[in-house]
């Protein structure tokens, strides 16, 4: 308990740090970030969720054509070239877009995932982590949503490289 009550003023004094300044805004919010768009081969990407967006519909920014384009059934499945399975939760909301970041590639490709339950599948990005083989992946909320499988799973996916 001693220990507890010497720790609070050392956490205050943390509080007037540099590092800790501008992490919230005057109101206390969070402070918006400028983050730098992912690199895409989509000519007209999703533009990133509005500032303040808390719910899966305001944060999925595509549009019924990006959808539409996602589900439809891949041209060429001949020439599709089976990558292998990865374990995959959900990366960021804020990137928008139809992607999956996966170390199965090593450069931005065209691809598809399959759910390895149920078969649905979508066509999307493939992005490479940088992470090692086996490491897992992170794919978008938009993208979850078109595959059906809850946000908070750990999904098991079949990826393909068009």
């Amino acid at each position: 308990m001693k220990h507890l009550i010497l720790l609070a003023p050392v956490a205050l004094v943390a509080c007037n740090t540099p590092f800790f300044q501008g992490l919230t805004g005057e109101d206390g919010a969070p402070a918006a970030t400028s983050a730098v768009p992912a690199p895409t081969l989509d000519p007209t990407p999703a533009p990133p969720p509005p500032v303040g967006a808390n719910t899966v519909d305001a944060l999925d920014t595509t549009t019924q054509e990006d959808r539409e384009a996602a589900l439809a059934a891949p041209a060429e499945p001949e020439g599709e070239q089976r990558l292998g399975t990865t374990l995959a939760t959900l990366g960021s909301p804020a990137d928008p877009g139809i992607w999956i970041e996966t170390p199965l590639v090593t450069e931005l490709v065209m691809g598809r995932a399959e759910v390895a339950a149920t078969g649905k599948t979508v066509n999307l990005e493939l992005r490479p982590s940088g992470a090692e083989e086996g490491s897992g992946s992170e794919i978008s909320l938009p993208a979850m949503r078109l595959l059906e499988v809850p946000l908070t799973a750990i999904q098991e996916l079949v990826l393909y490289r068009s």
